[in-house]
């Protein structure tokens, strides 16, 4: 077996990868505390953490070197995302760089997109819809790439839409097509409607990492909080009742990063051969998470509901997160029609 197929089946990080994480870990542990996830609820957006992190490459490295980016593999992403969701970042990172990432494949992504100066926003919904839909940074956004019928098109408003109040605390807002002041058709055709799948499938596969380092860092307040709290003299995190199901959201974190590891590293190198684990690792951690998150808030009984607690703060974005492109269970549909189509090809 050589490297490439070893590689197939092994997803641990590399020395590269490790760096590449702990280096996004510092940055969110230095920039993005709690206080400061609070602090834009409001509006969905911290502008100045945006900056910062565009200035670290966070948008560059996403984008192939061929659109003046660095070329970072799906794999890289994800740990990226994951450290996004572990610190709650109010940043559309996953948003712009998924959108920026379909305009290099049309050779339409221009250098401040490249660069994040400009923020571009993607319809993450499964199905094709007509008329206005919720795009999860369309309030922010200085672009929206959405689909029309066979056309990927690109919308621009001189006022952006105003932001719907929501679980997630996203910069989300309704956007209506027609209603846009520019509108530019990229390209169209089936080919090009692939490339949006590529998109979503991009989408769903960042949105499941960023879930994975959420959830950890849900577990990890809700472990620390059963160390120190004790009952008839010993610690809560002694009782099974505690224990165990801390434990099975550790075996839930696992599980949906190794699926995400392994969903980016088939898309970046063999796309066609499992197109589903994508969207297979979107449909556990939306439905993991909320679980999870709510098991952390359950812990730490009423200090855990209480709107200082973080644990509450994690679990509202659990549950808003995983519906910010849509029902999960359209993705689902999506994973069984894949499913059902490869096994009715081999059968063939």
């Amino acid at each position: 077996m050589d490297r490439y197929e070893l590689r197939r089946l092994d997803y641990s990080l590399t020395p590269d990868h490790e760096a590449l994480q702990a280096a996004y870990r510092d940055f969110f542990k230095t920039h993005c505390p709690i206080e400061t996830v609070r602090a834009a609820e409001e509006t969905g957006f911290d502008k100045t953490l945006w900056e910062r992190l565009c200035a670290m490459g966070a948008t560059t490295m996403a984008l192939p070197e061929s659109a003046g980016g660095d070329g970072a593999t799906l794999v890289d992403l994800t740990l990226v995302a994951e450290e996004i969701g572990r610190s709650l970042a109010p940043v559309p990172w996953i948003d712009h760089v998924c959108a920026a990432r379909l305009l290099a494949r049309l050779g339409a992504a221009e250098s401040d997109v490249v660069q994040g100066a400009r923020l571009i926003a993607l319809d993450p919904q499964h199905d094709s819809v007509t008329g206005s839909r919720l795009i999860p940074a369309g309030s922010i956004a200085d672009q929206v790439i959405v689909r029309e019928g066979a056309e990927v098109v690109r919308l621009a408003f001189d006022t952006r839409p105003a932001k719907v109040d929501n679980i997630g605390r996203l910069p989300m807002a309704w956007v209506d097509p027609a209603a846009a002041d520019h509108r530019t058709v990229l390209a169209g055709g089936p080919d090009v409607l692939a490339e949006y799948q590529r998109a979503l499938d991009e989408w769903r596969l960042l949105t499941a990492a960023a879930l994975v380092g959420l959830v950890e860092e849900a577990l990890t307040i809700a472990a620390e909080f059963a160390k120190t709290r004790y009952t008839l003299g010993v610690p809560i995190s002694t009782l099974q009742g505690i224990s165990h199901p801390l434990a099975n959201i550790a075996i839930s974190v696992q599980g949906g990063r190794n699926l995400a590891r392994r969903a980016a590293w088939f898309l970046d190198n063999e796309p066609d051969e499992r197109p589903e684990l994508a969207a297979s690792a979107f449909v556990f951690m939306a439905e993991e998470a909320a679980k999870a998150a709510t098991m952390a808030v359950h812990v730490q009984g009423g200090l855990g509901v209480s709107v200082e607690a973080a644990a509450t703060a994690y679990l509202v974005r659990a549950r808003g997160w995983a519906l910010a492109g849509g029902d999960p269970g359209a993705s689902a549909k999506y994973v069984g029609e894949l499913v059902a189509a490869r096994e009715s090809g081999k059968g063939a």
